[in-house]
């Protein structure tokens, strides 16, 4: 199944690989690397990720303390958040009632 990011989720993604680029020669790409296998893993058993409320489930990356929230739509994977598993639980809710436009995975 192909991914789509909701735009914010996309926006947290690039903000933590900037963030973690900053940080260390390599860092930023070993983050990305590490979010990458973490959607190919998703989106080979879409239903293997534990579910967290009602239909959004999470993945969690290796390495970095990141989980990737998600729902299984007809078509898609959405990802509804790529979140930091210290930051503030459920900020991420509105994003799932929003009419907000999809991103095709980068």
């Amino acid at each position: 199944m192909r991914c789509e990011f909701h735009p914010e989720a996309l926006a947290e993604y690039e903000q933590a690989a900037v963030h973690y680029a900053g940080c260390q020669d390599g860092l930023g790409l070993r983050f990305v690397s590490s979010v990458e296998a973490a959607l190919r893993r998703l989106a080979a058993a879409p239903s293997r990720g534990r579910i967290v409320e009602q239909d959004v489930r999470r993945c969690l990356t290796k390495v970095f303390p990141y989980a990737i929230l998600y729902t299984v739509e007809a078509d898609f994977i959405l990802i509804v958040a790529v979140m930091h598993c210290h930051r503030e639980p459920g900020y991420w809710h509105q994003r799932r009632d929003e009419d907000a436009g999809h991103v095709d995975r980068p």
